[in-house]
């Protein structure tokens, strides 16, 4: 090795003129040290103390190493003032991985808490990998770059996809980014256009309470790494090279993929959490701290928070979704918590946040998907409002609200008919497109589909923390038995009422977003929060039985409606607003009677007529959520559209009547229609063309 000054021109470990140079930020630090590492448990690295007479530019450490290269494993060492009650907390007895690093490699003496104990950890301490990222075939990727108003967002966990047996994946692949390659054809034959990740940012499968696993994977080490845990290949850079395998591959397959994202807080934990990054490098100015105590806020819920409006951290974020795009060719992007960017240094929020500012005009990310889940757990709501033009939102209220009126409850109907439209209530006034809103009606966060119709309450006793732990306020109604049961006529009308929630969000405006396994009617047995379950209980079951096959089919005939019935020619954003779109449809109200919806507090049935913006055919739904048949009176068809309503849909026809495949022959139906109870069905008259899918 030949040691020489190197530079700070780019942060993290980047090899050039034949080795690698190393650059970290460390404003406060008077010493720093680099460790290079022979092996992933190597107790014993090579110690290389940086002069900062040499090795030091403003703020910034840097040192370059002739001789290194890819694969390389090291990790930092800084010491400076440990004055927990001024903000410093520096400990030079722990190894820092790097905050810019590629590659996050954790060994089989890897010891979360001996970054939070007193001591040397450097046995059992987490290590960065030095990457070389362009030697990788892409050959001829392209992102398919679907217009929302053609999207299916699906939401899907990595891990729990394949690990099953069940999956028929071979064993070294289950759970893993190879594994999902192998059930690319499940996904393109439901129909969606895009997967939803959740974090495969590296995180400590050790952040969890004991005896548990971190299953979700909220909570990063680094901004930047692939997690290896979701990788067959366990060679250094392996995760990288399979993720991006997977990428390619789902690319080729026409579906794109968005990741959720956490920029909120970091694995580090609370004020009694470990030491292995951010905390060790200058805590008071990654993460927002008390004004008073100097204690860590916790506006995430998990024991930190990011000072994301700071310059720094606003460049690591920056950096970090860039490199995603540009090098893992990733088609876009969820924020967890998103609003905590939007808070200033102190936690107090902004009107004109820089980071969630610099994110929406960032021109590499501009032909990024930006999904934010507009809200923290500090209490900060943002849907609506959250700064910045191009953020698409999840929409919390769309989920309650669809939920409370399927299942019933009063004074619900003209809230259901506000989300069915794209939720003007909420997005109009800011001019937004009629893809603002992401629609959902479970996420990973909460019930899936087959428990909302299951339980009146969650089951979180697994967790450990005697039930306390996950929402409280479902919305959720058992149908007469809490849990599974054998009476087939409440499963009959569980999967009625599964149909009609799915129904509702794929015959909304916005963009639906679906979550894995509710295909299959997947349970979790009623826990709502399986962020510590990594077992049967939340992976995939691929082994349906007849109902759950139903619902598979349903949903399938379901997506290709959505797709033909929703898009337009124009890109959204840019020509078009939700005002718009709700003006040029003709969007008309109605109730047993055409033309007279019942908006009353006991209503509970609504139906809705629609022309396309390109006057080719008129839809007509009805949404019978009251627990005895309704008899309809449909309006005339539309002047302009030639034919009479047929039936595309009724939840309430056993299958395979309740929906008829598209591109067969529809039922011609008379002016007046039968909806059965707790039933939901869609009508359609025109030129239905099949060009498009």
């Amino acid at each position: 090795m030949r040691i020489s000054k190197g530079h700070c021109r780019r942060l993290g470990a980047n090899i050039e003129q034949q080795g690698v140079n190393f650059a970290l930020w460390a404003r406060l630090a008077s010493g720093v040290e680099l460790l290079l590492f022979a092996s992933p448990d190597d107790p014993d690295p090579t110690v290389i103390k940086l002069s900062p007479h040499v090795n030091r530019t403003a703020y910034y450490w840097h040192v370059h190493i002739k001789g290194l290269g890819d694969g390389q494993l090291y990790g930092w060492r800084v010491n400076g003032p440990w004055r927990p009650y001024e903000g410093t907390r520096f400990d030079p007895h722990k190894v820092l991985i790097d905050p810019y690093s590629r590659e996050v490699v954790l060994g089989q003496n890897y010891d979360r808490w001996a970054a939070a104990r007193e001591g040397d950890n450097v046995a059992s301490c987490a290590k960065s990998a030095v990457v070389a990222l362009e030697d990788y075939d892409w050959s001829d990727d392209v992102a398919p770059q679907h217009q929302l108003s053609r999207s299916v967002i699906y939401e899907l966990h990595v891990g729990g996809f394949t690990r099953d047996p069940s999956s028929g994946v071979d064993t070294p692949r289950q759970g893993t980014y190879a594994g999902l390659i192998e059930k690319i054809p499940h996904l393109k034959a439901l129909g969606v256009t895009a997967v939803e990740l959740l974090p495969v940012f590296q995180f400590d499968p050790q952040d969890a309470p004991a005896g548990k696993d971190n299953y979700w994977g909220y909570g990063p080490m680094s901004f930047f790494a692939p997690h290896n845990g979701y990788s067959s290949d366990k060679r250094i850079k392996g995760a990288i090279n399979e993720f991006r395998d997977m990428v390619k591959a789902l690319h080729k397959a026409g579906i794109e993929v968005i990741l959720d994202v956490v920029y909120n807080h970091t694995a580090e934990g609370g004020d009694d959490g470990p030491i292995f990054c951010f905390r060790g490098i200058d805590h008071e100015v990654y993460y927002i701290l008390d004004p008073t105590s100097r204690l860590n806020t916790n506006y995430s819920g998990c024991g930190n928070t990011l000072n994301g409006s700071h310059a720094v951290t606003k460049q690591v974020i920056i950096e970090s979704l860039r490199y995603w795009r540009e090098h893992m060719h990733v088609d876009g992007f969820r924020f967890d918590l998103a609003s905590i960017l939007s808070r200033d240094e102190e936690g107090k929020p902004l009107v004109s946040p820089p980071t969630l500012l610099a994110i929406d005009a960032d021109p590499v990310l501009a032909d990024c998907k930006m999904i934010a889940e507009a809200w923290d757990a500090g209490g900060l709501y943002q849907v609506g409002s959250l700064a910045g033009s191009r953020w698409r939102e999840w929409n919390g209220q769309f989920r309650d609200d669809v939920r409370r009126f399927i299942k019933g409850d009063a004074d619900t109907v003209s809230r259901f008919a506000n989300r069915m439209t794209g939720s003007p209530d909420i997005y109009q006034f800011n001019h937004s497109d009629p893809e603002k809103s992401i629609n959902f009606i479970t996420c990973h966060d909460g019930f899936t589909l087959w428990d909302l119709v299951s339980y009146n309450q969650k089951h979180n006793q697994a967790n450990g923390e005697d039930n306390r732990d996950g929402m409280n306020d479902n919305h959720s109604w058992n149908h007469g038995c809490e849990g599974e049961t054998d009476n087939q006529a409440i499963n009959q009308l569980r999967l009625r009422q599964c149909k009609n929630l799915i129904t509702a969000n794929l015959l909304s405006i916005g963009t639906p977003m679906l979550l894995m396994g509710d295909e299959f009617l997947r349970s979790q047995q009623g826990n709502n929060n399986v962020y510590c379950q990594n077992s049967r209980l939340s992976w995939m079951n691929w082994n349906p039985n007849a109902q759950q096959l139903q619902m598979q089919r349903f949903m399938r005939e379901l997506v290709k409606y959505r797709k033909l019935l929703f898009s337009r020619s124009r890109q959204e954003g840019l020509q078009v607003s939700l005002a718009e779109i709700l003006h040029r449809s003709e969007i008309c109200w109605h109730g047993v009677q055409a033309y007279a919806p019942d908006w009353s507090n006991q209503s509970h049935c609504i139906a809705m007529s629609a022309i396309s913006l390109d006057v080719k055919f008129a839809i007509y739904m009805i949404f019978n959520a009251y627990w005895l048949p309704l008899t309809f009176n449909l309006p005339l068809p539309p002047q302009e559209i030639e034919g009479s309503w047929q039936r595309i849909l009724d939840t309430g026809l056993p299958s395979p009547d309740d929906i008829t495949p598209l591109g067969q022959a529809l039922s011609d139906v008379p002016g007046h229609y039968e909806a059965k109870p707790r039933s939901a069905c869609l009508f359609v008259c025109g030129q239905l063309a099949n060009s498009g899918h």
